[in-house]
């Protein structure tokens, strides 16, 4: 189990920068269904302050949407917003790193209690109900925490 301590930079920012997306996601998912469609995203850029069109809406959602299902799940909202990310050396063995230190407990899982308490070592703002969502919008098997398997839907997208 890696310490917290030895998580680098660079992978830190990464993450951060990938709980970002996932925290973004669950604010254009309104519905909590898992997927966003085109009136959750067109709400969403609206409300931010985006005029963007129909059509606008429309052609990022063709973007995104490789499935072609008409929505936008959180892979490919995570590809769609990472494809252009500088990622630096192996990012599949520093994204390891970083689940193994945020394992706190050594169990090969992620919980929200431990998202908690790393963030705040991280001096990351992050109340524990909104480290319970993050895992509980990436928890793919609905056991209540992040495992290796879970956390390779992020290693997917950033390759």
């Amino acid at each position: 189990m890696a310490q917290v301590g030895s998580v680098s930079a660079d992978t830190t920012e990464t993450l951060r920068q990938v709980l970002g997306l996932v925290e973004a996601f669950r604010a254009f998912d309104a519905d909590n269904d898992g997927a966003i469609t085109s009136a959750e995203l067109g709400g969403i850029l609206s409300s931010l302050g985006y005029n963007a069109s129909e059509q606008d809406v429309r052609a990022m959602m063709q973007q995104g949407d490789k499935n072609k299902d008409g929505l936008l799940s959180m892979e490919e909202f995570l590809e769609m917003n990472t494809k252009d990310m500088e990622l630096t050396g192996s990012l599949s063995n520093s994204l390891r790193i970083a689940f193994e230190g945020f394992d706190l407990d050594g169990d090969e899982s992620v919980t929200g209690e431990e998202l908690f308490q790393v963030m705040a070592n991280f001096g990351a703002e992050m109340s524990l109900e909104d480290a319970l969502a993050v895992i509980a919008s990436m928890d793919g098997d609905g056991d209540g925490a992040v495992s290796v398997e879970d956390f390779k839907l992020i290693i997917n997208c950033l390759l």
